[in-house]
């Protein structure tokens, strides 16, 4: 096995670990907060506690792209996994909604073991394997976010929701361990700049084609993440007989089945896309996702309404690595890993802004005022990425004639 292929296997084992770590007790915080004593305007709490960590991160994420550009990746991996190891554990003894706010916000500021797991495969592998391995690191988070959810809700039924952070933590220690101790960087390449945020955003301004997928993907994330902070509590609603126990666990089968569908059909949407093209991709995407939110709103049982989440999950799994794949191909190798620290701040921007508009439009409406929300915004969305495909300068110019990958 070549360096490139164990960096990537191990990799892939790490962000399967830490995607499932993150979605084994993120989307379960509304109901904790229900544990801890919070009863009253619970849905603000919830979208500020969301936003904590996004808010935080936009701020550090392109730091640390820089620095990683300058002392590689690998460091900038370890340092986040043991950051997570440390903030999960604590997690699993706060007492008050105030001490889960500010390690939320830590946690924002100082992780980011996914996308320096990015940064260093988009950096460390054969140009011609380069599409393969990203989209394989990418089916690796969205298996992560299929095991979390079913592991976190199982958990929290058995054990309860702090035993469920305690278990969070152990499995970001064990992929920490294993890229500090199997994962090589060879790509010795370094930034001779000083580690500067405005820096990394001086050299994106002058990239029309990775501007245009950074605003797409900051967008974006503000549409989904108005609904996802109060997702839990209307599954919850749907069957008001359920224990808290066991609305962890119906709200872990439900985030689960969206992932399965992201599985199922990524490879799809990214073999359709060598064909016809990352933005008509993405703008199909777009589309379905917005279709499908909206028919979520007629159904109020349980069973329908994962139904229909499966159905959603399987266009929508198509928008990100579409935007990935502009991203890919609007920059040179060198500038890749300063690249995905800006898409993180973009996607950190918008789940920052999210959370707190559909925290404050379910708790002024209802939890259907934001379905409809959500569901407008991606349909704008995806008007705009059609509108786009007409302005080539606005994307890469490989993107006009879309090659086939080597497998």
């Amino acid at each position: 096995m070549e360096t490139w292929q164990r960096n990537l296997v191990v990799l892939w084992i790490g962000t399967l670990l830490t995607s499932a770590s993150y979605s084994m007790v993120i989307p379960f915080l509304p109901l904790f907060l229900l544990k801890i004593g919070v009863h009253q305007h619970t849905d603000i709490w919830s979208g500020a506690l969301y936003s904590a960590a996004f808010v935080a991160g936009a701020i550090a994420a392109p730091y640390w792209g820089s620095l990683g550009d300058r002392y590689g990746q690998k460091p900038m991996i370890v340092r986040a996994g043991f950051v997570l190891f440390v903030i999960y554990g604590l997690t699993a003894f706060v007492q008050h909604p105030w001490e889960l706010l500010v390690l939320r916000t830590l946690q924002g500021l100082l992780s980011g073991y996914i996308p320096g797991s990015v940064a260093l495969v988009g950096s460390n592998t054969p140009e011609d394997k380069v599409g393969y391995a990203l989209s394989t690191i990418s089916a690796a988070s969205s298996a992560g976010g299929i095991v979390g959810p079913l592991l976190g809700g199982t958990i929290a039924r058995l054990f309860g929701n702090r035993v469920a952070f305690g278990s969070a933590s152990v499995l970001v220690l064990i992929s920490t361990l294993l890229a500090l101790l199997f994962v090589r960087e060879m790509n010795k390449k370094r930034a001779t700049s000083r580690p500067s945020v405005l820096g990394a955003i001086g050299g994106a301004l002058h990239n029309k084609p990775l501007l245009t997928a950074l605003s797409l993907n900051m967008v974006v994330s503000f549409s989904i993440m108005t609904i996802e902070p109060v997702l839990t509590l209307y599954i919850a609603e749907l069957d008001p007989s359920a224990s808290a126990k066991n609305a962890s666990f119906l709200a872990g089968l439900v985030f689960s089945l969206a992932g399965i569908a992201s599985v199922v059909f990524a490879p799809l949407w990214g073999k359709y896309a060598d064909r016809i093209g990352f933005a008509k991709v993405l703008t199909i995407g777009l589309a379905g996702g917005a279709v499908w939110t909206f028919m979520q709103i007629p159904f109020h049982n349980v069973i329908a309404f994962a139904a229909v989440r499966f159905v959603y999950g399987a266009f929508f799994c198509a928008v990100y690595p579409a935007i990935n794949g502009l991203i890919v191909r609007s920059t040179e190798t060198t500038f890749r890993g300063r690249a995905f620290g800006l898409n993180q701040t973009a996607n950190q921007i918008g789940n920052t802004v999210g959370p707190l508009v559909g925290g404050a439009i379910a708790d002024a409406t209802s939890i259907h005022g934001v379905f409809w929300v959500t569901g407008a915004l991606l349909a704008s969305v995806a008007a705009g990425a059609y509108a786009l495909m007409r302005h080539p300068s606005l994307l890469p110019r490989n993107e006009q004639a879309p090659h086939t990958p080597a497998p």
